[in-house]
């Protein structure tokens, strides 16, 4: 084994690379060699210096695909060889939130690849349980859209059934289309999908949204009402600004619920507050998933569900990580990977 290691650094000035020191398993751990990394709009608003929970400099990589290469005293349930995905939420497992399943929000959650050295590197450790065994039939190109399924599926948990129902996706960024590819896939009877870009919205309805249309249209909330057959039963946020909330507040229906999935800047945002208390509008936050949303959205991209080549837009190998930021920066991208050459 190597004894030192290439990983990816983001400051304020770059998208850089740095040597480390080989890592190796602890108790529990697990010893993986990345083989495939996607980048997250995380990723890129962490790098402008605009995630509310990011902070610079990090070592990005949480959308992880690789191989196990060691494994530490007490993990018996995976060994050398088996290609793994990461779920890259670490939580404390103790407080309230995670006793009670969710530590998603566990209150001292951090996330790999975020607030801790992730995988976009040649060689990173992890707890053992924070990996999960890939099929062998799966590719990596699929594998490395687990993790951003999960994410969509944790929203629509929050929703219920959407059998019968109509759905609004503000957004086609790869976690709106993903969410319109799950929508569809759980039996939402219409979604409508809106987006600046025309590239995006032609996306969306090749991926089979009913309608689409420009987010800055100033007919936008009608328009989508006649298409839907009515206000929308569910309207799910994935830009999470505050001309993106407020056209989810004008577009939901009496009694409906708005979930808030992108990560929102800080600061305040203007809410219609008399208009959720007089119709009875529910707002909630998603974040993240659990492991039921992540074997879920293991199991769809395996019975063919996600649109791989469709959603995935560039690959580039990992001596040109900055310029895979870069593309990911550009709006006509949707998912865009990295490939991490052995150590």
């Amino acid at each position: 084994m190597t004894q030192h290691i290439r990983r990816v650094v983001v400051t304020a000035d770059e998208v850089g690379w740095e040597t480390a020191p080989a890592p190796v398993a602890g108790p529990g751990e697990v010893l993986v060699r990345t083989s495939l990394v996607g980048v997250c709009g995380s990723d890129t608003h962490a790098a402008l210096g605009r995630h509310p929970f990011i902070e610079l400099p990090y070592r990005p990589g949480h959308e992880v695909v690789g191989v196990i290469a060691a494994t530490g005293s007490g993990v018996e349930s995976m060994r050398v060889g088996d290609r793994v995905v990461v779920e890259p939420n670490l939580y404390c497992g103790s407080c309230f939130q995670c006793r009670s399943g969710r530590y998603n929000i566990c209150r001292q959650l951090k996330v790999f690849g975020c607030q801790v050295p992730g995988g976009l590197a040649e060689l990173f450790t992890i707890p053992a349980g924070r990996v999960h065994i890939l099929p062998d039939a799966m590719s990596d190109t699929q594998a490395a859209l687990i993790e951003p399924l999960a994410t969509p599926l944790a929203a629509i948990a929050k929703a219920g059934d959407l059998r019968g129902r109509t759905v609004a996706i503000l957004g086609a960024g790869p976690i709106g289309l993903l969410l319109l590819a799950a929508a569809r896939h759980q039996g939402a009877t219409k979604v409508v999908v809106t987006d600046l870009l025309a590239s995006k919205r032609a996306r969306a309805l090749r991926l089979g949204a009913d309608a689409v249309f420009p987010a800055d249209s100033p007919d936008l909330v009608r328009a989508a009402h006649d298409a839907l057959g009515g206000a929308a039963d569910v309207v799910f946020d994935c830009v999470s600004r505050e001309t993106s909330l407020a056209q989810a507040v004008d577009l939901v229906t009496k009694g409906g619920l708005v979930v808030v999935v992108g990560v929102g800047l800080p600061g305040t945002t203007p809410v219609r507050i008399d208009l959720i208390q007089d119709r009875e509008i529910r707002l909630v936050g998603s974040l993240m998933y659990v492991a039921e949303d992540f074997t879920q959205a293991m199991s769809l991209i395996g019975s063919g569900v996600v649109d791989v080549d469709e959603l995935v837009t560039a690959t580039f190998p990992f001596h040109e990580a900055d310029k895979a930021f870069a593309a990911s920066c550009d709006p006509e991208q949707v998912k865009v990977l990295i490939t991490v050459a052995p150590a």
